[in-house]
């Protein structure tokens, strides 16, 4: 293909965040599994905004969230998700363009508000979203530019959009577009819980080959392949996808390249504050490393170091300018 113009589009659910600190118990009392993300409809939102406590609100959303990573470290990026023609639409267009990428979806006219996502953190740093797609589910097919897609290295796509139809074909033709133009159809597993329900439908996309590279953490591989063992799971993987990148929190990651394996740890962090989008900067990292040709080593490492600066303050996006974090840590980029 043509030397791309942008390294890396994402295709995502445009979420608002709303991020509060919490308790075990306020989970149990609301019947939250502790670690998952919960689908939930306007007036649950409403219930449920009323009750956690302070928050922090930003613009969020998993892919998304990987393509301000990218950004950050230097790369060229777009975004393209779907936002309601309100004040949270608004916010939602400003904070992602204020970081240079490329997002011109057009808002929807009428009908459900800017989706929003209800982050609970324990203290353990381990978040429970509870998600009001809004306007998020109404991106479909038309909302795909052909060109743009052709003309990006990589189109990154979120599993969670694999939940609204139309959303689905939107994923569909995406993908179709980008491998008609060589780049490279990544997926995101998301949650085990989604991965539960199109269980079928994602491991027909590794076996089909309309998935280049796919990455998932330790409950979705073993999910998805209905097995508490995780080296069976990972073994399973590697066995189907041309490439994995499986992410184990404090053991660090497994990359697998058509049948290689590359072991990564973790980067270390002083406390780990807040997990939300530990696996969305995670990706940020190992797809912009992968854009500069660095070897599989070095993108789990500049994975990693991502991830680590993400969980070390309360947020899904970058604090840091993550360039500057990785060219500190040596990386020539």
């Amino acid at each position: 293909m043509p030397e791309p113009s942008c390294d890396v589009i994402g295709i995502g659910n445009a979420i608002v965040d709303v991020i509060a600190r919490t308790d075990e118990a306020f989970l149990v009392d609301h019947g939250l599994a502790k670690g998952s993300m919960h689908l939930i409809d306007a007036p649950a939102a409403e219930q449920l905004y009323t009750q956690m406590g302070p928050g922090i609100e930003s613009s969020g959303g998993s892919a998304a969230n990987t393509i301000a990573g990218i950004a950050s470290l230097g790369g060229t990026a777009g975004f393209v998700g779907k936002v309601a023609d309100d004040a949270l639409g608004t916010v939602f267009a400003h904070d992602i363009r204020a970081l240079g990428v490329t997002f011109d979806s057009t808002p929807l006219n009428g009908g459900s508000g800017t989706g929003r996502c209800l982050v609970l953190v324990t203290p353990d740093g381990e978040r429970t979203m509870n998600t009001f797609l809004g306007a998020a589910q109404e991106l479909g097919p038309d909302d795909i530019d052909e060109a743009g897609i052709a003309a990006a290295g990589a189109v990154y796509l979120e599993g969670y959009l694999w939940d609204p139809p139309e959303a689905k074909a939107a994923f569909r033709k995406a993908a179709d577009i980008a491998q008609s133009a060589g780049g490279d159809v990544v997926l995101t597993l998301s949650d085990s819980f989604c991965v539960e329900r199109y269980r079928d439908e994602f491991l027909d996309l590794l076996r089909s080959g309309r998935v280049d590279l796919v990455f998932a953490n330790e409950h979705e591989v073993r999910a998805l392949y209905e097995t508490a063992d995780l080296e069976t799971a990972m073994a399973a993987l590697a066995g189907e996808a041309r490439h994995a990148v499986v992410t184990r929190g404090p053991q660090g990651c497994s990359i697998f390249n058509e049948g290689a394996r590359v072991d990564v740890p973790a980067e270390p962090v002083k406390r780990v504050v807040d997990l939300t989008g530990a696996g969305d900067l995670f990706a940020a990292g190992f797809l912009f490393a992968r854009a500069r040709g660095l070897s599989l080593q070095d993108c789990g490492r500049l994975a990693a170091l991502c991830a680590a600066e993400v969980i070390g303050h309360v947020g899904a996006r970058p604090q840091a300018n993550l360039r500057e974090r990785a060219q500190a840590a040596g990386f020539d980029i």
